[in-house]
């Protein structure tokens, strides 16, 4: 795939997500924790979910062909947007991972080469492009 790559250290590559767990669940956490399985809670909902997603990987993956969907890193960069302007083109984004807009991509010309949104993960760009593509954003 196209401008994919692995994300930097300079960027947080995580995102913190809230849920809720029964006490009984919990407490069987806090169990394997205190047996030294787990270093700690998170640890061990981290290990969980990377299990669960080895475990459906080829479900993701084909669904990611299906749907053409970049993987990973996605940068949007101002001479991409302008190039596609200059076209007359509209970008439809589709992204696993984190898609990303430079910092001198303005909020017009996100909105001139934008057509759609989708992230499934999460999308770094200035509270104003943000907002000029909050329409567009699924």
């Amino acid at each position: 795939m196209r401008n994919v790559r692995q994300i930097s250290d300079k960027f947080p590559d995580n995102e913190k997500i809230t849920i809720n767990l029964g006490y009984v669940d919990l407490g069987r956490i806090d169990l394997l924790v205190q047996e030294g399985f787990y270093s700690n809670r998170s640890d061990f909902i981290r290990t969980a979910i990377r299990n669960q997603l080895d475990t459906q990987g080829d479900a993701v993956t084909k669904t990611i062909e299906r749907h053409t969907m970049e993987l990973g890193l996605r940068d949007y960069s101002r001479a991409e947007l302008e190039a596609l302007k200059a076209k007359g083109e509209m970008l439809h984004v589709k992204v696993v991972g984190l898609a990303r807009f430079d910092a001198d991509v303005t909020p017009d010309l996100a909105r001139d080469t934008i057509a759609s949104i989708t992230v499934l993960g999460a999308v770094q760009a200035s509270p104003d492009i943000k907002k000029a593509l909050a329409d567009r954003m699924r």
